[in-house]
């Protein structure tokens, strides 16, 4: 009876602590788990998801390797978090799908707060303040701001809040993967214009300087780069915004603006 009873109490306890090691699994994360930062710093390595063709943001120089300024951005920021940048390339539509997926920590391309996004996405603060700006052919006397944008065609990229913003106006969107691909639909008058980044549209015409488009307009509001994380990972979104703000402080995201905007435009002023 007695080694029954041993027996018994044994198998109590064991199954006690099978219940605790469940409940702290399933119920509440151990230490590390579900962690993002943690998982990052074990593993040394930041992936970054990014284009890649989105010059001066993220683009490949004249030897093939992948420069701009917000590549420059994020290599910095795993830099202060103490372990290396990995770049993984995609098509701006998929990025997101890769964070969703595990294949990237984070996706560091001129990223824009929306509140669709917001649901399933937490976001640094942000470290550029951009006008909006509208390009059309140069020979396009139709359009002259942003309100006589209903019912024309207007080349963007499905996702993106330059998309949403030209629907916002009433134009007829059409899908593009590219800015170059956007200013060959303007040029062959097969759309009348498209919205992006003025930084974007002033990179574009600075190695392009015949290409007969112009800007027209400009938002009176800025929009801002953030970096977004997935939910539930307040550390790593703490230590993205403590290496960001090292980097203003230090003038290195001024540096990098002027490198590749020609201004600064990482303050808000």
């Amino acid at each position: 009876m007695k080694y029954k009873s041993l027996r018994l109490r044994a198998g109590l306890i064991a199954a006690a602590v099978v219940f605790i090691l469940s409940g702290c699994q399933s119920g509440g994360q151990t230490k590390g788990e579900g962690d993002l930062l943690s998982q990052i710093q074990q593993r040394g390595v930041l992936r970054i998801g990014t284009e890649g063709t989105y010059s001066p943001n993220s683009y490949h120089d004249e030897s093939g390797e992948l420069v701009g300024f917000d590549v420059e951005v994020a290599r910095g920021v795993a830099e202060q978090l103490g372990v290396k940048a990995e770049f993984v390339e995609a098509e701006w539509d998929s990025l997101f799908a890769g964070m969703d997926s595990g294949r990237v920590d984070t996706v560091i391309n001129e990223v824009e707060y929306s509140e669709e996004r917001a649901e399933k996405y937490d976001f640094s603060d942000p470290y550029t303040y951009v006008h909006g700006a509208l390009l059309v052919a140069a020979d396009n006397p139709e359009i002259a701001g942003f309100d006589d944008l209903k019912g024309k065609r207007s080349a963007q990229n499905m996702t993106s809040s330059w998309g949403r913003m030209a629907e916002s106006y009433g134009a007829e969107v059409v899908s593009v993967d590219t800015l170059t691909q956007c200013v060959e639909l303007l040029t062959s008058g097969r759309v009348d214009a498209t919205l992006n980044a003025e930084t974007a549209f002033y990179d574009y015409l600075k190695q392009h300087p015949e290409a007969p488009v112009t800007i027209v307009a400009m938002t009176e509001s800025t929009t801002s780069s953030l970096i977004p994380v997935k939910k539930n990972n307040p550390e790593l979104v703490e230590a993205i915004n403590n290496a960001l703000q090292t980097m203003r402080d230090s003038g290195e995201l001024a540096r990098l603006s002027e490198k590749y905007f020609g201004s600064d435009i990482t303050n808000a002023e």
